[in-house]
């Protein structure tokens, strides 16, 4: 059961057998993928506490403030699986959630509301393609790429690699999302490698928490049709598979590294086949 942070401090203290259990900066890395926790979490409000002294998978109460001035108590877990799908700042603080949630309206005299009935579940889009598992081709599904980070690096790839670009999806056999199709960022047929380019957006939210749960399905997905996935992990991100790269932008020198990257899992002789 989840401990206030003065308590838990105390006991740690104990079992430690040392006034300071765990160092000012001890957790920084972990935490460093959560930029707006780092904002909400104040010290003084957790008896000089710093947040890079608190283990992410700790079961302590920690008090938290968002940016309009709420004040609420929650654990490490609790807060970094907060985002969900909702792609707003106010989601990391329960109180701006509630309030942003539409409230229902009742007129004249209550009366009870009946039971909304089951909903079937959503039926798989019909638009893909039917095709063998693992094929890649141009989806009508798709979303458009809207980060000019990943543009960027497609057009570093294009200039060192020969691939086949007019591709964004791959078929897979279990429903990802309501379709039989992924579309990772950047694919590279010849080699059968999907690349993400994952950064955690203007607000902290995207890649972390509950998104990286389904970062980690799409991979599966990715691989269950004989692909590789590499992460391109950017600012603090950790990585997620084997062949995830950490890197702080899109560089020369990072777009040699994810070269490196294919070679590793391709050969050398295969991916050097397909260089400018």
């Amino acid at each position: 059961m989840p401990e206030p942070v003065q308590q838990w401090w105390a006991r740690r203290q104990f079992s430690r057998g040392t006034a300071v259990p765990y160092e000012v900066g001890a957790f920084r890395t972990g935490w460093a993928a959560y930029p707006e926790l780092i904002r909400q979490y104040h010290p003084e409000l957790n008896h000089g506490v710093a947040l890079s002294q608190v283990p992410l998978a700790a079961d302590v109460l920690l008090c938290w403030e968002c940016a309009v001035g709420h004040r609420f108590a929650a654990t490490p877990t609790e807060q970094r699986e907060r985002p969900g799908r909702v792609r707003r700042r106010s989601a990391w603080c329960p109180e701006c959630s509630a309030l942003a949630r539409p409230q229902p309206v009742v007129l004249g005299e209550a009366r009870a509301i009946p039971a909304r009935p089951r909903m079937p579940a959503p039926a798989v889009c019909t638009k893909t393609p039917d095709l063998p598992k693992g094929t890649a081709f141009l989806s009508a599904c798709a979303p458009k790429p809207a980060s000019a980070a990943e543009a960027k690096l497609r057009a570093a790839l294009t200039e060192r690699l020969v691939f086949t670009g007019e591709v964004n999806a791959i078929k897979v056999t279990r429903p990802f999302f309501r379709h039989t199709e992924v579309w990772p960022d950047i694919l590279l047929p010849e080699l059968r490698i999907a690349i993400e380019y994952d950064t955690v957006g203007r607000h902290g939210l995207e890649h972390v928490g509950k998104r990286e749960e389904t970062d980690r399905r799409k991979d599966r997905a990715v691989r269950s049709a004989g692909w590789e996935v590499v992460r391109v992990r950017t600012g603090k991100l950790e990585p997620l598979g084997p062949h995830d790269l950490q890197t702080s932008s899109v560089g020369a020198r990072g777009v040699a590294l994810l070269i490196d990257r294919l070679r590793d899992i391709r050969g050398a002789l295969m991916v050097d086949a397909y260089l400018r």
